[in-house]
């Protein structure tokens, strides 16, 4: 059964995710979703934030259950696909890094926004050829044209894409960054609805840096212990939606990535308590009609398209899993399959990624459900049993 939350409950929620996804930030500048966490903290004295030596966040509360149970973690990243100002070539003109994975067609006379310290939007187009830079080399710098000359830009201040303001149409969120704002407040949201005292483990929240540019804050966070080893990481993301994982079909539960497979134990603890929560399995059977399946929706797919932070924690010897959010337009992208497919007529462009709302609560309420009770040795209590069960029953017709 779903967590009771009130419909004050849920529109606070779907505040929280309209006013985060619209942050502007990057790999290496997040101090802007920084504060956003940390202004829901003020309200919070019950609750602790501690940063490790590479900026990752750690919230966790004052007084833990002392169940002897280890901690479950959930994740999430700051980060997204975006510019950072690296040089001022005039009032008129900037050198920008990209930091991200975009194809390269959707850069050729871009419109963008620049975003200074003081939250000045300013209008820009891009213009000529991508190069190396100099003192980020493995990022592509772009040149960029203001719209109107300033003196108020400054180094290391945020550029992304000129795609409008977030928009709530028949259901969907369409706005700058889902990926993976959506679901640091999906993780904000039920830590924020949970009763603490009623927990029978400790639960913790780990937000970390520079994803988008190959894992460096969960890569960092590992090195240096930020999560104890005994520790149950469910890493949370906004995946790309193919047809096999549609948007509206609830939250996945990820058994892998196109890198690896996560820790089965976990990844099955997390999918039974999805079915507690549905009364039922994520698909119908063939010999079911769809009209069969709950009404609370979720999903237990392989994301091979990408990869995510979960790879990083079983590499460095956690018990790990994801749980993510079909997303569209993914990094912003839209018309993906046809640009990629050379099928795409005119000049690609981008857009805002887009989520299901209806998926964002049911993120909410499963990451409760975790939190309140997670499954240990849910791979031989659940289908061992199931199976033996199965030999009694039917082993005679051998």
């Amino acid at each position: 059964m779903a967590p009771q939350l009130t419909q004050q409950q849920r529109d606070t929620h779907l505040s929280m995710l309209m006013e985060v996804t619209a942050i502007p930030t990057a790999a290496g500048h997040e101090s802007r979703v920084i504060a956003w966490i940390k202004r829901w903290l003020a309200h919070r004295h019950d609750l602790d934030c501690i940063a490790d030596p590479h900026g990752n966040l750690t919230i966790r509360a004052r007084k833990e259950p002392e169940s002897g149970n280890p901690p479950v973690y959930f994740t999430a990243h700051m980060d997204h696909p975006a510019f950072v100002v690296e040089r001022i070539v005039a009032p008129e003109v900037l050198e920008l890094s990209f930091r991200g994975g975009v194809m390269a067609e959707y850069f050729t006379d871009a419109p963008i926004i620049v975003h200074t310290r003081d939250d000045v939007p300013l209008k820009a187009r891009l213009f000529g050829e991508p190069k190396q830079g100099d003192t980020h080399p493995t990022f592509k710098h772009y040149m960029a044209e203001l719209e109107h000359p300033t003196e108020s830009v400054a180094i290391g201040d945020i550029g992304t894409w000129d795609i409008g303001r977030p928009e709530l149409i028949e259901g969907n969120l369409y706005t700058n960054a889902c990926d993976d704002l959506a679901a640091l407040a999906a993780a904000v949201a039920a830590f924020d609805s949970l009763a603490l005292n009623e927990l029978t483990q400790p639960v913790r929240l780990l937000f970390t840096r520079a994803e988008e540019i190959g894992f460096i804050g969960a890569i960092g966070a590992c090195r240096e212990k930020t999560i104890p080893m005994d520790a149950r990481v469910i890493a949370l993301e906004n995946s790309r939606s193919f047809a096999e994982s549609p948007i509206g079909g609830g939250p996945i539960v990820r058994v892998g990535d196109r890198m690896s497979i996560f820790s089965p134990s976990l990844t099955d603890a997390v999918a039974k308590r999805a079915e507690d929560i549905a009364g039922g399995a994520s698909s119908v059977t063939a010999s079911q009609k769809l009209t069969d399946a709950p009404a609370w929706k979720w999903q237990r797919k392989l994301m091979a398209g990408g990869a995510c932070e979960s790879s990083v924690f079983c590499a460095y010897g956690y018990e790990a899993t994801c749980v993510c959010l079909p997303l569209g337009n993914y990094h912003n992208m839209a018309n993906l399959d046809q640009v990629q497919a050379g099928q795409f007529a005119g000049q690609p462009r981008a857009a805002r990624e887009y989520i299901s709302v209806a998926d964002y609560h049911g993120l909410i309420d499963l990451l409760m459900a975790c939190a309140i009770s997670l499954p240990r040795n849910t791979v031989a209590a659940g289908p061992l049993k199931r199976f033996d069960k199965l030999w009694a029953d039917l082993s005679r017709v051998l």
